[in-house]
């Protein structure tokens, strides 16, 4: 640490020495013409005869990487957004105060450059400079070491310095970029509107969460940031909007870990006339053209295991996956004892006032999920724990719902959509009468949109996708913090 302040002491002179010059330290009326991109795309195959051939100069604006002064001569590396260039600072060309300045340039410093284009002896395309201009001086010297898990708090902390010093982490980003853009065109090229429906509501609903709650000083009100946005999507089918979808940020105020954020962003779309197997294939098409267009292929690393998005992907029901782990016929599950008795057998403890449904999907967490590495739907989830979802016609305990499994871990949640509005409100019933009970996940009656379905809503399917676990599927990232800029972490 004190050398790293003796370092920035330095730096406070050299900004000290430039304003006493009356030099500006931070300009603002540099505008660089090109990028490093740009510059080796158009004439990076050209030899050093073409390159004399060319008569136009080359600005561009970026940060010094490593700095290499040599008497009246200088070479430096600039970055900038798509990579590098090496420039050539000469003393006779720049001037004696010029150079001066680019000498005492440092590592960090970001710098306008303008020139013409040649080749070193070691074949290497270079700007010769006619002007270097310092656009904003770094203080803060950049870390020499910045990988390791020694350093990956400090990383998520001071991301700003990660995306400048890794640049595997940059590309991690704009492909997350990417990806949100494809889904975008995905979805608009089949017909589906994008909306933005409320981050504050005045009731937390559409998913099992717990809430943020926040207040509203004008109207003396609470609210809450939302946990879903599915209420108000569905409240636009009724109102003949057949094919909407928003892409944004859910807030749960919830634990953190590897794959968990308390602000998180998902894509929920709905469609109407469509049901869950729907929504299978809409999936199945979604994460191979995302696949193909960011990875190139459907086969990709996942820590020590290989995913392959090949479809048909495997369907399996919530109930045969639990029985086929757990060594059971299926007949055994049947009973709230036998669940019991079978989550002390593997050493799950669990509440004992869970009821059927949920017991069985907590033997479903412990015992299958991290073992559903490649592409798995999980349908036939019980009642009980799907408040939204329609009955299945043959079984009524159970909904017509999926859930995803990739790499062990969940990244999408669909189902057909109830439409009833006299089971929606029995649903909402239990679900308040849980949450009297102490559930702060369950939700209360929502008088609205049970009014909405009143009105009736078309027969409809939906689904959710986690963008942050999709992007790490998808970039191979072993923690959420991964593939969020800015994750929430402790103190």
């Amino acid at each position: 640490m004190d050398e790293v302040n003796e370092q920035m002491a330095v730096r406070r002179q050299k900004v000290a020495q430039l304003r006493a010059q009356n030099l500006s330290v931070y300009p603002n009326d540099f505008r660089p013409g090109y990028t490093a991109g740009d510059i080796r795309e158009r004439h990076g195959d050209l030899d050093q005869g073409g390159l004399e051939a060319l008569t136009e100069e080359f600005a561009l604006a970026g940060r010094i990487r490593a700095h290499r002064p040599h008497g009246k001569a200088a070479f430096f590396e600039l970055e900038d957004r798509t990579g590098r260039l090496q420039v050539y600072a000469r003393k006779d060309k720049l001037g004696d105060e010029a150079y001066a300045r680019v000498r005492a340039a440092d590592v960090g410093d970001i710098v306008g450059v303008a020139g013409r284009l040649f080749r070193t002896r070691t074949n290497e395309l270079t700007i010769e400079a006619r002007e270097v201009r310092l656009l904003s001086k770094c203080i803060r010297p950049l870390p020499e070491k910045w990988h390791g898990l020694k350093d990956v708090e400090t990383r998520y902390r001071q991301r700003y310095v990660d995306l400048m010093v890794n640049p595997g982490v940059r590309d991690v980003f704009r492909n997350r970029s990417r990806i949100i853009s494809l889904i975008r065109r995905f979805l608009e090229q089949r017909g589906f509107l994008e909306v933005e429906t409320p981050m504050m509501q005045p009731m937390a609903g559409g998913a099992a969460a717990k809430p943020f709650v926040t207040h509203h000083n004008a109207l003396d009100l609470d609210l809450y940031l939302r946990v879903a946005p599915e209420l108000f999507l569905k409240r636009l089918l009724v109102g003949g909007l057949e094919r909407v979808f928003e892409l944004n940020r859910n807030f749960r105020n919830e634990g953190l870990s590897t794959r968990h954020n308390p602000e998180f962003t998902m894509v929920e779309f709905y469609q109407a006339y469509a049901d869950y197997r729907d929504m299978m294939e809409l999936t199945e098409e979604l994460f191979v053209e995302l696949a193909q267009a960011v990875r190139g292929s459907l086969r990709m690393p996942w820590g020590e295991h290989e995913v392959n998005l090949e479809p048909p992907w495997q369907r399996l029901s919530l109930v045969e996956g639990v029985a086929r782990h757990a060594g059971v016929d299926a007949s055994e599950l049947a009973g709230v004892e036998a669940l019991r008795t079978l989550a002390e057998r593997h050493s799950l403890k669990v509440d004992p006032k869970l009821g059927h449904g949920k017991l069985l999907v907590e033997l479903f967490e412990h015992l299958v999920e991290p073992r559903l590495i490649q592409p798995t739907f999980v349908t036939g989830y019980p009642l009980e724990v799907s408040p939204l979802a329609r009955r299945n016609d043959a079984e009524p305990e159970f909904v017509d719902r999926f859930e995803l499994f990739i790499g062990g871990r969940e990244l999408a949640n669909a189902f057909s959509e109830l439409n009833d509005p006299a089971d929606q409100r029995r649903r909402f019933e239990e679900q308040a009468a849980a949450r009297r009970a102490g559930d702060d996940t369950a939700c209360e009656v929502d008088e609205d949109y049970v009014r909405a379905l009143e009105y009736a809503m078309p027969p409809a399917a939906g689904e959710g996708i986690g963008i942050d676990r999709l992007v790490m599927l998808l970039t191979d990232s072993p923690s959420i913090r991964d593939v969020i800029l800015f994750p929430l972490l402790r103190s």
